[in-house]
């Protein structure tokens, strides 16, 4: 039996850092990005923070 103390969540300790959806992409970054869809992102209106619900 697992108690609550031995209980892991799904995920845990797997490293995450960012995915996007970008211009149709799922990105984590825009190294690869041309200029142009470089300006695009930067263009975007940004609607939440990572700090939103808080």
């Amino acid at each position: 039996m697992n108690t609550v103390a031995e209980k892991k969540l799904i995920g845990e300790g797997v490293h995450f850092e960012r995915i996007r959806r970008i211009t149709g992409y799922l990105v984590g970054t825009v190294d690869r990005f041309n200029n142009a869809k470089r300006a695009e992102v930067e263009d975007r209106v940004k609607h939440c923070n990572m700090r939103c619900g808080n």
